[in-house]
C-alpha cells in the first residue's frame, strides 16, 4: 500500500488526520484575532485577515483568467507573505501549485515546468535580479510553453492588482467567493508538487497533500511543547518540505506569527531573532553555522529563543553545542526527507548528548524498518546498519509521473525508502552513518563523507566543509574535502591533518585533497550543492590542478 491516503480511516480514527485545510485554519485565526500578524518580513506585516483576503484575491485572479482545475500553477516567489498567499490561493482555486525554489536557475525551472506540465507561471516583476520578461523570454527560447504569466506585486500590502499576461484579471475588491467554495481543495487532495532540493542533479517532483504536514505538526507539538505564545521564525525556503512545515503549516495551525526573510543573510537572521523575540527557529545546518560565524552574533540577545530545529545535512556536534551555549535554546532535529516526512526526532527531554549526536528515537506511528543497502533484505533488529523504510501518516504519495523513480523509492511491499544508511542502537536511538550516494569508496572501504566533514569542521579555523570523492587509478576513489575558513583565518593542509591526528581520528578518514574556497555553492533548498562540487572536483582532477597530501 504505497499511498497513505488509502489508510485515511485509520489515521483519522487515531487522531493524526483531521478534516481542515490551511484555508480553514486561517479563517479560524481570523475569527480569533483578525489583526494579529500572520507573517513578518522586515517592515512588511500580513495579518490573518489580510492573509485570508489576499489569498482569495490570488485565487480569484487565477479563476478569472480562465485557469481550469486540471491545470497547474508554478509559483516562484521569494520567502515572504506572497508565496504563502499564493499557495493558499491555489488551494482555494482548486489547482495544483508547483513550488519552485527562489534560487532556481533557468535549467531547473524549465525541467520543473516540463515535468509537471505547468503552463501558468507566478513570479514578482523581478526574479533573482532579472526582469520577469527576461526570464520568460529565456524559457520560451528553450521551447517552454508558458500560457499565462501571473505577476504578483512585490508586497502583499500593495494596492496594485495581480496581473495575468500584463492585464488585470480581476480587481482586488472582487473576490469570487462562490467559485472558491465550489473549487477549493481538501486536505487529502493533491495540492502541491515540490522538488527534492536538487543537491546532486535535476530534482524529482514530490506529491504533496496538506494532511501529511498537519500530522507532522502534531508531532512537533508533542516533542517540543510548542504553543500559542510562541513566535516562529523560518529561514528555510518555503517551497521545500522543511520550509513547508515550519512556515506554512505549524505557525498557522498554532495561530502564531511567523518571521521570514525574503533574502537570507546571517546578519538579517541575527537582527530578526532579537527584534521579534523569536522563540522557535528553523534553519538548515549551514545557516545556523553562518550565524555563529558572523561577528555580530556576540552583540545580540537571544534569550527569547527556546528551540531551533535544524538538519537537512550533517549537524556537527561542536557547532550545535556552541549554538546552545550562545542562545540557551534546545537544538532539535527531525530525521526524514521531503518524501518521508519525519522518521525519528529528538525531544527537549533528551539529554544534550542524545540530542546532538543522534537523530532521536523512531516515531512509532511511522513503523520504521531497516533494509540491507544492497540486497534489500529486511534486517530490522539485527543490529546492522541499513536503509530506513517507513509507512505512516506523514509520507508523501510518491513522485509525480515517474514510475522508475517510484520503483526505487518503495520496496515491493510498499515501504518508502530513504537514501541514508542508519543504525538503531540498543538505546533505541537512530544514528545516521551516511548517505548511500555519499560514501567515498577508497580501495573497497566505504568512507562516510558525513564523518569526514564533521571531523574537518572541528578545526578552529574551519567555517564549512564538504567532502567528495576524487577519482584515482589505484584506489578507485580518494577523499577530497572543500574547506571554507572563518573570515581572516586559515590553516595549511599539514596543520589540518595534524589537528585530525591529534584528535585521535582514524587515518582512513583523513582527506587526501584539500580544496580551499571562499564559499560553497548552495542548492535551492539551502543545502550544499554536492552535485556542483562533484562536477567541480572532476574538472579540477582532469586539469591536473589538485595536489594530494596524505597521512595514510
Amino acid at each position: 500500500m504505497r499511498d497513505p491516503r488509502d489508510r485515511k480511516a485509520e489515521f483519522e480514527a487515531s487522531g493524526w488526520w483531521g478534516n481542515l485545510s490551511i484555508a480553514d485554519y486561517i479563517n479560524r485565526n481570523v475569527e480569533r484575532s483578525a489583526h494579529a500578524p500572520a507573517f513578518i518580513a522586515g517592515d512588511e506585516v500580513l495579518s490573518w485577515a489580510e492573509y485570508s483576503n489576499y489569498s482569495s484575491i490570488f485565487a480569484s485572479s487565477l479563476i478569472a483568467s480562465g485557469i481550469a482545475t486540471d491545470q497547474k500553477v508554478a509559483v516562484m516567489l521569494p520567502d515572504g507573505p506572497s508565496v504563502h498567499s499564493a499557495f493558499v490561493g491555489t488551494e482555494k482555486a482548486g489547482v495544483v501549485a508547483v513550488g519552485i525554489g527562489p534560487r532556481a536557475g533557468d535549467a531547473e525551472i524549465e525541467y520543473l515546468l516540463r515535468k509537471t506540465g505547468a503552463v501558468n507561471f507566478a513570479t514578482h516583476a523581478t526574479v533573482n535580479g532579472r526582469s520577469a520578461e527576461e526570464v520568460l523570454e529565456a524559457l520560451r527560447a528553450r521551447g517552454v510553453n508558458i500560457e499565462r504569466h501571473i505577476c504578483v506585486p512585490d508586497r502583499s500590502d500593495s494596492t496594485e492588482n495581480i496581473k495575468v499576461n500584463g492585464k488585470v484579471a480581476i480587481d482586488r475588491g472582487e473576490i469570487l467567493r462562490d467559485d472558491i467554495a465550489q473549487r477549493r481543495l481538501g486536505p487529502n487532495d493533491l495540492w502541491l508538487l515540490n522538488s527534492t532540493s536538487g543537491t546532486t542533479g535535476m530534482p524529482k517532483c514530490v506529491t504533496q497533500y496538506m494532511q501529511r504536514w498537519m500530522a507532522y505538526h502534531k508531532m512537533v507539538e508533542q516533542l517540543a511543547e510548542v504553543g500559542p505564545n510562541d513566535v516562529m521564525m523560518s529561514v528555510v525556503p518555503a517551497q521545500f518540505g522543511f520550509g513547508l512545515w515550519t512556515s506554512h503549516f505549524t505557525p498557522t495551525m498554532l495561530g502564531i506569527p511567523c518571521v521570514v526573510l525574503p533574502k537570507f543573510t546571517p546578519s538579517a537572521m541575527i537582527t530578526a531573532l532579537e527584534q521579534h523575540n523569536v522563540s522557535l527557529l528553523a534553519a538548515v545546518t549551514t545557516q545556523f553555522i553562518l550565524m555563529l560565524n558572523d561577528p555580530e552574533v556576540a552583540a545580540h540577545d537571544f534569550s527569547s529563543l527556546r528551540v531551533m530545529w535544524t538538519g537537512g545535512e550533517t549537524v556537527p556536534y561542536a557547532r550545535a553545542a556552541e549554538f546552545e551555549e550562545r542562545t540557551g535554546a534546545f537544538v532539535l532535529q527531525f530525521f526524514g526527507s521531503n518524501e518521508t516526512g519525519a522518521v525519528s526526532a529528538t525531544s527537549i527531554h533528551d539529554t544534550r548528548e542524545l540530542r546532538l549526536s543522534t537523530c532521536g528515537k523512531p516515531i512509532p506511528v511511522m513503523e520504521t524498518r531497516l533494509f540491507h543497502p544492497d540486497s534489500g533484505e529486511d534486517i530490522t533488529g539485527t543490529g546492522h546498519p541499513g536503509v530506513p523504510g517507513v509507512r505512516g501518516p506523514v509520507t508523501c504519495a510518491g513522485y509525480y509521473d515517474d514510475d522508475a523513480a517510484n520503483d526505487e523509492l518503495y520496496t515491493p511491499d510498499g515501504w518508502m525508502l530513504m537514501g541514508d544508511i542508519v543504525s538503531i542502537g540498543d538505546d533505541g536511538y537512530l544514528r545516521v552513518e551516511g548517505r548511500k550516494s555519499d560514501f567515498i569508496i577508497r580501495g573497497g572501504k566505504n568512507i562516510s563523507a558525513r564523518v569526514v566533514e564533521e571531523q574537518v569542521a572541528t578545526h578552529p579555523t574551519v567555517a564549512l566543509s564538504a567532502a567528495v570523492a576524487v577519482p584515482d587509478d589505484v584506489f578507485g576513489q580518494r577523499v577530497g574535502v572543500y574547506v571554507v575558513f572563518h573570515n581572516g583565518r586559515s590553516a595549511t593542509e599539514v596543520e589540518l591533518l595534524e589537528h585530525l591526528d591529534a584528535q585521535g581520528y582514524s587515518k582512513e578518514y583523513f582527506p587526501e585533497y584539500f580544496i580551499i574556497v571562499d564559499s560553497l555553492p548552495m542548492a535551492s533548498g539551502g543545502k550544499v550543492a554536492k552535485g556542483t562540487l562533484k562536477e567541480d572536483v572532476l574538472k579540477r582532477h582532469g586539469e591536473g590542478s589538485l595536489h594530494r597530501v596524505s597521512a595514510k
